[in-house]
């Protein structure tokens, strides 16, 4: 009998472990600042910065994906996330070392920044003057479009949808209104096989930090009492990615604000303005001129003043009789991410541990 019962348990678990276990799975993603202001800001402190110098090239990162276990495995980094443990390693091979921290520490850290940003907030002057909420009526807005484009991506047939998103703040007093606005310009394919594990990690390590929110004192009932909308954003949001399609194989993300209320538009519907950024000195100018002047030489001419340096009677005369229209939407940042080589091929273990020799660190928790 005893032999009996314990048959049929182990051919239970037999006929549910394809449903408890997961497949390994590896792909690659490349990412790349492709634009925006914040670009140029970078590109300007290229000459001070080494790292900085990178700052627009393609990133190419290998993800293995085996169980509960994550690792995003880039060429200075490797981000190891696992669900088991509730870990998160972050590994610098260019220094050797890493750090280790908790899903809890995560939560505490995160907790602690919102408890300084309350103090902070406490602190100001009683003199400052106080924004009322009820002045400021905010609203949002998404939506996705299918357009119906098709194109070629990383060897596959794909096609567009555009999501895009809006929050606007409007002043009730002045009725002067601005909106920060994201715009994900989407290449889909229908399915990719085996990439149902990459969303199914997601999901769960989405369920682990879901846990967050009751541990951070954060009074939500109080936020949407002030901001309606949020609560018919969120239900329409949900709505509209239900009607997302597919499997993104490459996003170009846009992320600014706008004037006029509408959204940014798609990369494939405009491209960005262009680069008028000077450029910036090479090192044999900073080696000849020195870097104050090797960099006056380069931004002097595009308003930046010259280090202090008077403008002359020709500069001052060439001010413009008539100012340029101002633009109604500003790009912070273009980011384009492609994945591409999925594979179902078993995962080697040891891509999820920290290579000999490196030393450990303890995080700097904020």
């Amino acid at each position: 009998m005893h032999s009996s019962r314990t048959g049929r348990v182990a051919l239970a678990a037999l006929l549910l472990a394809p449903a408890l276990l997961f497949a390994d799975y590896t792909y690659e993603e490349t990412t790349q600042i492709t634009g925006g202001s914040m670009l140029q800001m970078i590109k300007m402190a290229a000459a001070l910065n080494s790292q900085a110098r990178k700052a627009g090239d393609p990133v190419v990162s290998t993800v293995y994906i085996k169980g509960n276990r994550m690792a995003k495995v880039s060429p200075d980094a490797i981000e190891i996330i696992d669900l088991d443990k509730e870990t998160m390693t972050n590994i610098d091979t260019v220094k050797h070392t890493y750090t280790v921290m908790t899903f809890e520490q995560i939560r505490e850290q995160a907790e602690k920044a919102m408890q300084e940003a309350q103090k902070h907030s406490a602190q100001q002057p009683a003199s400052a003057p106080q924004q009322n909420p009820n002045d400021v009526k905010m609203s949002f807005d998404v939506k996705v479009r299918n357009t119906g484009a098709e194109k070629q991506v990383s060897g596959l047939s794909s096609h567009e949808a555009i999501l895009t998103m809006l929050m606007t703040a409007t002043d009730q007093k002045t009725q002067q209104s601005g909106a920060m606005a994201i715009t994900n310009d989407m290449w889909l394919v229908p399915e990719i096989p085996g990439y149902d594990q990459v969303k199914e990690f997601y999901r769960k390590f989405g369920e682990e930090m879901g846990k967050m929110a009751p541990d951070m004192g954060i009074d939500m009932s109080r936020m949407l009492a002030q901001n309606p909308g949020a609560t018919q954003a969120l239900s329409d949001m949900g709505k509209q990615i239900e009607t997302i399609k597919g499997v993104p194989i490459m996003q170009i993300m846009r992320m600014g604000s706008t004037t006029d209320g509408k959204p940014l538009p798609a990369a494939s519907e405009a491209p960005l303005p262009p680069d008028n950024s000077p450029a910036m000195p090479s090192g044999s100018d900073v080696a000849k001129q020195g870097m104050a002047s090797a960099l006056n030489s380069k931004l002097g001419k595009f308003g930046f003043g010259g280090f202090g340096k008077k403008k002359n009677d020709d500069q001052q005369a060439a001010t413009p009789t008539q100012a340029a229209p101002q633009p109604t939407s500003a790009v912070l940042m273009e980011t384009q991410i492609t994945v591409s080589n999925f594979s179902s091929d078993t995962v080697d273990a040891s891509h999820f541990d920290v290579p000999g020799g490196y030393k450990q660190l303890q995080p700097q928790m904020r």
